[in-house]
């Protein structure tokens, strides 16, 4: 009987190779879990704390165009939208407990940072009882 000899090289080849492979992947996967169980088990001591009860300050530069106070007399709330010319950032909207209209324009004063004549100019009241 005659053997072919390519084909027989192409069999001892393909053996060779293909028979170790499964048994490396396992391994490489074996040593790997072993790893990453060991570094996420290792305890982690930051020496700086979060903290999650302090609110930012923001201070925006934008053009305001129009304010709209809607003032709810029977919850003693008013609700505060103001609209600018920013792309991103076209509404703002605030609350406050109060009513009268002096002490409105003064808190949208602070809230906003600009005069308390510029928000006299600029505020619009509607009321509801």
């Amino acid at each position: 009987m005659i053997s072919f000899r390519p084909l027989n090289f192409l069999q001892r080849v393909g053996w060779e190779f293909w028979l170790p492979l499964p048994l490396i992947a396992a391994l490489l996967w074996l040593g790997g879990n072993l790893i990453a169980a060991q570094v996420l088990s290792r305890p982690y001591d930051s020496v700086h704390a979060l903290q999650a009860d302090t609110q930012l300050d923001v201070k925006l530069s934008v053009t305001i165009l129009t304010m709209n106070a809607r003032i709810d007399r029977r919850r003693d709330v008013t609700t505060i939208s103001v609209k600018t010319t920013d792309s991103t950032l076209r509404k703002l909207e605030y609350e406050f407990p109060i009513t009268q209209a002096s002490q409105i324009e003064a808190a949208i004063a602070q809230e906003l940072a600009m005069p308390i004549a510029s928000v006299r100019k600029l505020i619009s009241y509607q009321i509801k009882d």
